[in-house]
Parts: C-alpha cells; sequence; structure tokens
C-alpha cells in the first residue's frame, strides 16, 4: 500500500510539473534587456561593517552578535535553502513593483526568474526573497517565497494564500519559477566557499523590527551616496510575529495606505519561522522597494513579515550576504509609494 501511495504521489507531482510547464511556455514575451539597468552599490569593509551593525542593533535589542563566518550549509533546517550556500556574485534584483499590484492590478506583468537570470549576467542564478506569485497558476493572488536554484534546478519555493472559506493560512510548495506583478531577490552562484554577515539578536528593546534596524542603521552611517544592500536568509527562533498574506485581488482600486490596510489580510504567526530577506540602504534613483521580506514554516504559517509580537521574547538568527549591485528590471512608468509597508 505505502509502494502505491508513493507511485501516486510521483505522478501527481509530475503531472502538476507538467501543467505548469506548460503554462510557463505559454508565459507572456518581455525583452528583459530593454527593460533593465544596473548600479553598482558601496561594499564596507568586514570589520567596519561589523562596528556599524552591532552599534545600531544595540539600540534596539538587549542582546546582539555581529560576525562575519564561513558560510553554512543553509539547506540544513532551520534554513531549508535550495542551496547550500549565498556567496559568489552577489547583486539585488527588484522586479517590477507595488504600483502592478495598487491602485489597480496589472494580470498581464508575469515574469520568469530564469529570464531574470540571464538579463543580471547570472543565467545559472540561485535566487532567495519574496514576491508575488502567480495568479494564472495558482488560481489566486498570494505572496511567494522564491527559493530557487536555476542552475540545479532546485526548487524549494513557497507561497501562501488565504482560505477563503476559512480566513486561514494555507501554505504550499510551488513548483515553478514564474511570478507576477513584483519580487525582490539576492541572486548569487549559490555556493558556500566565502564568508557571510551573521546577525544574532534577542530582546528588542525599540519599536524598530529586524530588518528595518538593519536598513535605518546602515542609512544613518553610509547616507544617500553609498547605499548598502543586503540579502539572505533569517530564522525567527523564539516568539511569535506579525505576518500578512494578500487575499485575492480587491474588487475596487486601492488608492491610499489606508485601502491597503483593509484589504489585507494579518496573522499572528509561531516561531521557527525561515524568513527570506532582501534590503538597501538607501534608494539610488531607481525607484525601489527598500526592503522585503517573505517568511515561511514547516508547520503550515507563512507570509510577508511585518514584525516580532513578542518582544521580550524573541530570537533571530541571520546569515546575510553583501550585495555589489542592483539590478532594476521593468519598473512601471506610473509609479507611486502607496502599499510598500
Amino acid at each position: 500500500i505505502a509502494q502505491l501511495k508513493c507511485v501516486e504521489y510521483a505522478y501527481i507531482y509530475d503531472s502538476i510539473s507538467r501543467v505548469t510547464q506548460k503554462m510557463e511556455s505559454k508565459r507572456p514575451k518581455l525583452d528583459y534587456s530593454a527593460v533593465t539597468t544596473s548600479k553598482a552599490l558601496h561594499v564596507p569593509s568586514e570589520e567596519e561593517l561589523v562596528k556599524v551593525l552591532t552599534e545600531g542593533l544595540k539600540k534596539n535589542f538587549e542582546e546582539v552578535s555581529v560576525s562575519f563566518e564561513q558560510c553554512p550549509d543553509l539547506t540544513q533546517a532551520p534554513y531549508h535553502l535550495a542551496s547550500k550556500g549565498i556567496c559568489g556574485n552577489p547583486r539585488l534584483v527588484d522586479v517590477g513593483g507595488v504600483p502592478n499590484l495598487v491602485p489597480v492590478v496589472k494580470r498581464g506583468k508575469i515574469y520568469n526568474l530564469k529570464d531574470v537570470a540571464k538579463a543580471i549576467g547570472l543565467p545559472a542564478a540561485f535566487f532567495v526573497g519574496a514576491g508575488a506569485g502567480s495568479s494564472r497558476l495558482v488560481g489566486v493572488n498570494c505572496e511567494l517565497m522564491p527559493n530557487t536554484h536555476i542552475g540545479n534546478k532546485e526548487i524549494n519555493t513557497h507561497f501562501a494564500k488565504v482560505d477563503p472559506k476559512t480566513n486561514e493560512i494555507v501554505l504550499e510548495h510551488y513548483e515553478s519559477n514564474e511570478f507576477g506583478l513584483l519580487g525582490n531577490f539576492l541572486a548569487t552562484d549559490g555556493l558556500a566557499d566565502g564568508p557571510v554577515l551573521k546577525i544574532e539578536v534577542e530582546t528588542r528593546t525599540g519599536d524598530e523590527n529586524f530588518v528595518a534596524c538593519i536598513r535605518k542603521t546602515l542609512d544613518a552611517f553610509y547616507g544617500k551616496e553609498k547605499p548598502v544592500g543586503l540579502g539572505g536568509v533569517f530564522v525567527i527562533e523564539a516568539g511569535t510575529a506579525k505576518l500578512h498574506v494578500m487575499p485575492n485581488f480587491s474588487d475596487g482600486p486601492l488608492k491610499t495606505d489606508e485601502d491597503v490596510e483593509k484589504w489585507l489580510q494579518f496573522f499572528n504567526c509561531h516561531s521557527p519561522l525561515t524568513c527570506l530577506s532582501v534590503l538597501i540602504s538607501s534608494d539610488p534613483g531607481l525607484d525601489l522597494r527598500i526592503d522585503h521580506t517573505h517568511c515561511f514554516s514547516s508547520h503550515g504559517e507563512g507570509g510577508h513579515y511585518h514584525n516580532d509580537t513578542t518582544p521580550k521574547d524573541v530570537k533571530y538568527c541571520a546569515y546575510f550576504q553583501v550585495a555589489h549591485e542592483i539590478y532594476r528590471v521593468d519598473p512601471p512608468a506610473e509609479t507611486h509609494q502607496v502599499g510598500r509597508d
């Protein structure tokens, strides 16, 4: 019986993969080279970056440890990445944008990480980050946790949607490199042969969330002329966190942050949560989303990270890579700042 079930599951998985590949082959064509620009980012020395972040994080957390260490095997729990490391040609990528979602959704904005990889000059890239799933594959609007290695075809991406009957989170694997509307990524060679930035903090004493504290600390020290970009993975090891999951697309236009807030659905989710995160200290004139983090778990919870909700109990452990450049792909022609929190 067990063998028959294994065969049945394998058949279902293969069927889903074939359908997904067929739909991907029919995706709208975009000349990525014509809509992609890039800028170099400031890369601080390891010693300086450790000092800056330690001083800044201590203003928001009781216990802080910052160091550069040899990259561990991040395929292992609790990180669950699709490649062992986040080293090799690190770059940030911002695709599309929130104006493709609000005030009115642009359903034709469909992208594929295979094409993005070629556009940024890293055709076998390993991607982690945060974005929106393809509604034509999932059937509804959803949060995407991209975690995919184009080179070895390993995909450990997840998506979260809202069950319309129960209003609860549904977290599932996502067997595609297609995404919609927007995405923020760290792209690397996926190697574990170099140093990474390790950050451990406990007990939040300030108001800023973990990611915002890092970003604002970097911005305060390096300023607008020296933007610093980081991307990678962190785990909320203890405590709970406020996440949102987008419901299906709004029937009416979402014109203000208040409209977006009312439309989103918020959840208090439990640790451990694995969070894929991208941030840049300041926007060098590319109309960027300056930070974006999505979380998944092995217990069925996930979504867009806002903050921890148990500051006395919270523990974070992060592995980040310092990006050398940022690529901007297909920025919306008409832009705004609504809904970027």
